[in-house]
């Protein structure tokens, strides 16, 4: 079996989690939770790091914490996944979608304009598979109409947009642990802001709403999205390794891009744009036609090969239809890559055996019809 993706621990992952077993610090309480905060957040270039328990409880607490104005309009990608959009429903905002850059995966920035209206609060970028949304025009976007913004970069550790690290544009900024990320504590989040008083509510929020005068009376509700200090000394140990890291990440997307180059009837994923150099959060393929795309998945599958399907778009979403959300609402772009697109075994402990193996196999099926 070849999965979809296989996490990479190398580095001192073991020592650490050794070290907090033998002191007893497992909970939240422990060292490695400030340190991987403070680490991480000068890694990105920012002020406050807030370790929480996964990526889409950071949306939630950051969402929270903006003190948007309830029935406040958020424009987002309608092509993501749904933990953002998720987050701003349950605080009584209104998603309001744009459609995507066939190329790049991530939100339209020409779209977002034509979305603003009186109602409109703030902007929550997403930046999806492997290049960052082109933030330049979002940022001034937001400076021209007061707007906040919100950054999703889940998947994007140490990815560069002009040079300067995503997770550091937005006025707060969330980020994913999770096993198929580059750096993974196997669950787990953080939150990033250059505001004291966010960052604040932020602790607040995450902890229950505990207050200083009187631990156990509390004023509001909050979350237990705590991070222990075991998901944050391995959180220590992979940001120690994080530039190796991007450089096999991108030598697995090339190596992907050379082995199935000149295929036909998939679109591969472009190396660099005029902002940025791929990141291959995962290797994205577009097949140009949904029946292919399943062929494909299928046939791999048979080969005890691993894929996934892209994202679903929002609109479509069932949960969100039966709320009353995106009535009579398309989005042809998103559509067809939700439908045509899929990706393919590149995690970290992949090896270029493997690969070759992946890449003879998707270019058989092709030949093969």
């Amino acid at each position: 079996m070849i999965p979809v993706n296989v996490p990479r621990l190398i580095g001192r992952e073991k020592e650490y989690l050794i070290e907090c077993i033998e002191t007893g610090w497992i909970s939240s309480e422990g060292p490695f939770v400030t340190r991987f905060e403070n680490e991480f957040s000068t890694y990105i270039g920012r002020k406050n790091g807030i370790a929480v328990a996964n990526g889409s409880a950071a949306l939630d607490v950051a969402v929270r914490a903006m003190n948007l104005e309830k029935g406040s309009e958020v424009i987002v990608p309608t092509f993501t996944i749904i933990s953002p959009v998720q987050s701003l429903v349950k605080e009584g905002l209104i998603p309001v979608l744009v459609d995507v850059d066939p190329e790049t995966f991530n939100m339209d920035v020409s779209a977002i304009e034509d979305k603003i209206t009186d109602k409109t609060a703030a902007i929550l970028v997403v930046h999806i598979y492997g290049f960052p949304v082109d933030m330049d025009p979002v940022i001034e976007m937001a400076s021209k109409y007061e707007l906040r913004i919100i950054e999703d970069a889940a998947e994007m550790h140490g990815q560069e947009y002009k040079g300067r690290k995503c997770g550091s544009f937005g006025d707060i900024s969330v980020f994913s642990f999770y096993p198929n990320k580059h750096i993974t504590t196997g669950e787990g989040g953080m939150i990033l802001t250059d505001d004291d008083d966010l960052a604040e509510r932020c602790r607040q929020l995450k902890n229950l709403c505990f207050i200083p005068a009187r631990r156990f009376v509390h004023e509001e509700f909050g979350w237990n999205y705590r991070m222990t200090n075991l998901q944050a000394a391995l959180g220590v140990a992979q940001l120690e390794q994080i530039d190796s890291v991007i450089k096999r990440k991108r030598e697995i997307g090339n190596r992907y891009s050379q082995n199935l180059k000149g295929i036909s009837r998939v679109k591969l994923p472009a190396v660099k744009n005029s902002y940025a150099q791929n990141i291959y959060w995962v290797y994205a393929l577009v097949a140009e036609s949904e029946e292919l795309c399943d062929h494909i998945q299928s046939e791999l599958k048979k080969h005890k090969i691993g894929t996934r399907p892209f994202f679903w778009c929002m609109h479509e979403q069932p949960v969100f239809q039966k709320m009353g959300f995106f009535k009579n609402e398309s989005y042809p772009h998103a559509e067809k890559i939700a439908r045509n697109g899929f990706y393919i075994p590149a995690g970290l402990g992949i090896s270029d055996a493997e690969i070759d193996i992946v890449s003879e196999k998707i270019r058989e099926i092709i030949t093969n019809g």
